[in-house]
């Protein structure tokens, strides 16, 4: 798909990468809404251009306000995201809920293609790196709610002629992360006292990370080149860094020497998956690479989060 002259909804657009995505969207000559409840995203964050409608996707009249038959595709980002919500089951039957209605009037419009972005959570403790066609056993609520919304998305596929471009995700870091992920938790750790960094775990826990601008760039890769129904992706890079290693390169970042307390364990809180890295070969394949390793994208993420903690 061709975006020059598209109308695109980004659902979640005032969020993290949903944001960036707006952004990237409208660099390419997409007419771009943005709809957003601001529960994790910033109305500052909304680029300049984009139409921007607040409000809850379960909602009819916000539905009905931003998809119409005008629309070319969607971008369904918008979620609860907190991997060890306390909520859980209102966790997953918001997303549901939001995914579910967000699908129902795609349908009853005749809009046609859908980018969903999932999550590695929805292979469990697979074998690394974890190809697209290995068997969805998620550990977590979270990854089980991805593992739900995919399946609805496959049905409408089947049964409306929709295409579906489903990104996989590894961990995705950069400009405007929120807490909850590590690399802002150290730092806003470290801001509040530079002498002690408390680390969940063991600190061995080993995952891969994206930089933000990268996931962007691969998201629109796949959908300006697959056109074939439900389509699945992994987006990570084929080096993985710790725990440890991501709190070195904070403190590096920071100036600071804390001493590590750890809470122990070998993950960070149930649910958790300990070692994750992700087969990019089917996007490798596609003329897509990342490029940079891990720890390039975490000290990348830590140099802009660190300035934009400190200029908020």
């Amino acid at each position: 798909m061709e975006f020059e002259g598209a109308t695109v909804v980004v659902t979640g657009g005032a969020g993290f990468i949903g944001s960036h995505l707006a952004e990237q969207l409208l660099a390419t000559g997409a007419s771009v809404t943005v709809v957003d409840d601001l529960s994790n995203g910033r109305r500052e964050w909304v680029p300049e251009g984009a139409t921007f409608l607040e409000g809850d996707l379960r909602e009819d009249e916000v539905l009905g306000d931003a998809i119409d038959a005008s629309v070319d595709a969607v971008f369904h980002l918008a979620a609860r995201k907190d991997v060890n919500d306390p909520n859980p089951r209102d966790q997953f039957e918001a997303n549901t809920g939001m995914t579910h209605s967000v699908l129902e009037r795609m349908a009853a419009v005749g809009v046609d293609h859908i980018g969903y972005t999932s999550s590695s959570t929805v292979y469990g403790e697979a074998p690394r790196p974890t190809p697209e066609d290995y068997p969805q056993a998620p550990i977590s609520m979270y990854g089980a709610g991805k593992t739900a919304e995919e399946a609805l998305i496959s049905q409408y596929v089947h049964s409306h002629g929709m295409t579906a471009w489903i990104y996989r995700f590894a961990n995705i870091v950069g400009p405007r992360l929120q807490s909850g992920a590590v690399i802002v938790d150290f730092i806003d750790k470290l801001l509040e006292d530079s002498s002690v960094l408390e680390i969940k775990g063991n600190g061995r826990q080993e995952k891969s990370y994206l930089a933000v601008d990268a996931c962007i760039d691969g998201m629109l890769h796949v959908a300006k080149e697959v056109e074939d129904g439900r389509s699945v992706f992994n987006l990570g890079t084929r080096t993985t860094t710790s725990v440890i290693r991501i709190a070195d390169i904070v403190s590096e970042t920071m100036g600071c020497d804390p001493e590590y307390e750890f809470t122990g364990g070998d993950r960070g809180w149930t649910g958790d998956v300990p070692k994750m890295r992700l087969s990019i070969e089917k996007l490798r394949a596609l003329g897509w690479d990342p490029n940079h390793s891990s720890d390039e994208a975490v000290r990348e993420a830590a140099e802009a989060l660190l300035a934009q903690r400190t200029a908020d």
